[in-house]
């Protein structure tokens, strides 16, 4: 178990400490068993009993008499395959973080190392800790338009080859951080709400702030998705203009052959009476015309640009 005082920065202290005070908000962060442990000592009047197995989003639900909720945090490393999740309950007095997996309490020490506020309150706290929730994402975005940017150029490089098996691995991360984004503005937006009165209408400020920045981190993840779509459109069109450039030689080809393919059927019939079957230049006859009728096609094809 983890406990802090909300001072100029967040303090640690005894669990005796924490509840022994009224004029300081505080931080907690336990496993399930210390929480079923020590949860009549919260007094908030719930029965939370977090299952980490039946924990399937983030999102914020307001009691009678505390506010409760869950994370279900990807895994900046791999999106699509892993995740952290971890369950709360706050009040007016403070919030208790239910995680067995350690990573609240990894997020709950950066903070401890890295902040210190002039006016420490939970709302400040909160704001800090969602903001480090997402703190990874725009270089991830960064990274990930760099990579559409190569992937585009190679398309039009090589007029269709692109890796588009990764545009369609970087799509799948993208959607599932949009998913992310919308549950954060869900459960921020139920803050916002203050149902309860645990936060002071001053410090709304801060929920109100954190919810403009994750529209503007929405709206880029966004353009990102549409980015990846472009891509794929791209490389499809590029994959029609080679599939038509084939079609067009396939034609051309077949044209130039259709009238020496109508000669050999005409003289190949060997009726009797064909006077060019015992002529003497009748051979070099029809070897001259089928020459002069590629020579033809092709000049006239390459006049049209369809070689």
């Amino acid at each position: 178990m983890g406990c802090y005082l909300l001072e100029e920065n967040m303090r640690p202290c005894t669990e005796e400490e924490l509840h022994g005070q009224t004029e300081r908000q505080y931080v907690a962060v336990m496993t399930t068993p210390e929480w079923q442990k020590s949860r009549d000592r919260f007094d908030m009047g719930i029965e939370l009993e977090p299952d980490v197995g039946n924990i399937h989003n983030t999102k914020a639900e307001v009691n009678y008499d505390s506010l409760t909720g869950t994370f279900q945090i990807p895994d900046r490393q791999a999106l699509t395959e892993r995740d952290h999740r971890f369950a709360f309950a706050l009040d007016e007095k403070g919030v208790v973080f239910i995680d067995d997996s350690g990573m609240a309490e990894q997020m709950i020490e950066t903070i401890r190392r890295t902040k210190r506020w002039r006016e420490p309150s939970l709302e400040r706290f909160l704001y800090d800790f969602l903001e480090l929730v997402v703190s990874r994402d725009l270089p991830i975005m960064e990274r990930y338009e760099a990579e559409l940017d190569a992937i585009e150029d190679e398309i039009l490089a090589s007029e269709g080859e692109g890796d588009l098996a990764r545009v369609n691995e970087i799509r799948g991360d993208i959607r599932e951080l949009l998913v992310h984004y919308e549950q954060i503005i869900d459960m921020t937006q139920e803050l916002e709400e203050n149902e309860n009165g645990f936060f002071t209408e001053k410090n709304l400020r801060y929920m109100h702030l954190f919810m403009n920045r994750m529209a503007r981190r929405h709206d880029s993840a966004v353009s990102l998705r549409d980015h990846t779509m472009q891509v794929r459109d791209l490389y499809n069109a590029q994959l029609e203009v080679r599939q038509n450039r084939t079609m067009t030689l396939l034609t051309v080809v077949t044209t130039i052959f259709m009238p020496l393919t109508l000669i050999v059927g005409w003289y190949g019939m060997n009726f009797r009476y064909m006077p060019e079957l015992e002529w003497e230049f009748g051979y070099p006859l029809v070897i001259a015309i089928s020459v002069v009728i590629v020579i033809a096609s092709l000049i006239f094809f390459r006049k049209k640009k369809w070689l």
